[in-house]
This record gives structure tokens, C-alpha cells and sequence, in this order.
């Protein structure tokens, strides 16, 4: 399988030979154009009313980069992997580029300089990121599910052939993969529902092993997840 993040990356993998996505990475679909600004909103958001607001203009970019990735793979597996780097590495560092987000969104400078501060990670890799994020903000997961099952609904209705696999990332324990694997069950049947869709959709839900204690508990989390990727590089 190959690492991909956009359609026209998937068609040219596809091209070499690939036999599936084992990667792609969603965060890699934000930093495009103008999704980065919504991105940027949506984490300056100080209430839930807020960051749906722009969770929900960020729904269709990540729909149709879904729906090019299954037409450039079909009849292949996809793994899609929810939301992982901690939120800091979003919002810019420098005063500068900061009193520029301010001035678009409207807000103080202050303010962002104040959310950069608040979120910045001491331990990126084991902080504030991956499937916690999830956790804190159920909105971000509920997002990305049905930007997917939209996205698969559509293909299906086209007669394209796909099977995404939502990976549930930086897992640690079994409570982490169980709670948020049931909050994309009910995410995909509530838009099945929504969408008067009746058919079958062909969505497994697993995880990345790529931290120690998930590792020690692979037995437990085997008993919830539908399959493992193995994260070696960390």
C-alpha cells in the first residue's frame, strides 16, 4: 500500500502499482488554500456553536478529496486516519503572521497569541493529540466520519467500488479506541439515516500502534479494533 493524502497522489500510486492506501493522513488536507483559515477559526473558537460553524465549512473539502481518493482507488482499501498532530502546529508562531490571522478573522491579536501559548505541547507526541483530541472535541471526529460516509455514499451511488478503514489514531488504551470507535458508528448511522441510505457500506474501524502502552495492550485493543497499522518510525 502506498501513503497518500490526495486524489491526484492516489491516481499516480495507483499508477506504480499500489495496492491500497495504508496512509493518508487528513491533517495533510487542511493546510490547502483557504481550509487552513477555517482550520485556523475553528481552533480559536472559544464554544462548541463556534467550532461546528467552522467544522462545517471544512466538511465539503474533506468530502470531495475523499470521494477523488476512493474513485482513484477502486476496488481498493483506503485507511483514513481521524485528525492527529497536536492543534498548535496549525497557528502560526511569529507575531507577525499572527496579527494577520487576527485581522482576518476579526479577533484580538492578543487572542491568538494567547491560544498559540495555551496550546503549545511540551510532549507533542504523547500531549494533547490524536485520539484525545477526538475525546475533547467530539465535533472534530463527527466532522471527519461524515465527510467519509458521505464521501462512500456517493461513490456507491456512482457504482465506484470503495473500503475506507477510519484509523483512530496514537491509541494508548482499549477505553480510548472503544469510546470514539462507538461516537463513528453512531456518526455513520446517523448520515446513513440522514441520507435515506440503505445499502452497504464497507467501513471497518481499527487503530495505529505506535506508542509503547498500546503496543504492552495490543490484546485488548485487538478486541475492539477491526485491524492494526504499526507505526515503526516513532
Amino acid at each position: 500500500r502506498t501513503n497518500s493524502d490526495t486524489p491526484a497522489d492516489s491516481t499516480r500510486a495507483r499508477g506504480f502499482g499500489a495496492e491500497g492506501i495504508g496512509l493518508c493522513r487528513t491533517e495533510h488536507m487542511f493546510f490547502e488554500g483557504d481550509r487552513i483559515t477555517d482550520m485556523r477559526e475553528m481552533i480559536l473558537a472559544e464554544d462548541e456553536p463556534t467550532r461546528r460553524k467552522a467544522l462545517a465549512k471544512l466538511l465539503p473539502f474533506q468530502r470531495k478529496d475523499f470521494e477523488g481518493i476512493f474513485k482513484a482507488m477502486t476496488g481498493l482499501p483506503v485507511t483514513i486516519r481521524l485528525l492527529d498532530p497536536p492543534l498548535h502546529e496549525f497557528l502560526p508562531n511569529d507575531s507577525k503572521s499572527q496579527n494577520e490571522l487576527a485581522k482576518l478573522l476579526g479577533v484580538k491579536p492578543k487572542d491568538v497569541a494567547n491560544r498559540v501559548h495555551q496550546l503549545h505541547e511540551a510532549n507533542p507526541m504523547l500531549g494533547h493529540r490524536g485520539c484525545r483530541l477526538s475525546i475533547t472535541y467530539p465535533e472534530i471526529l463527527e466532522m471527519q466520519v461524515t465527510a467519509i460516509v458521505e464521501a462512500a455514499i456517493n461513490c456507491k451511488k456512482k457504482k465506484i467500488d470503495c473500503h475506507p478503514e477510519i484509523m483512530i489514531p496514537l491509541v494508548g488504551t482499549v477505553a480510548e479506541l472503544s469510546t470514539l470507535r462507538d461516537s463513528a458508528l453512531e456518526t455513520i448511522e446517523a448520515v446513513k439515516t440522514k441520507k435515506k441510505y440503505t445499502g452497504k457500506l464497507d467501513i471497518t474501524i481499527g487503530t495505529m500502534i505506535e506508542i509503547p502502552r498500546a503496543a504492552l495492550t495490543a490484546n485488548e485493543i485487538a478486541e475492539v479494533a477491526e485491524f492494526f497499522s504499526f507505526g515503526t518510525n516513532d
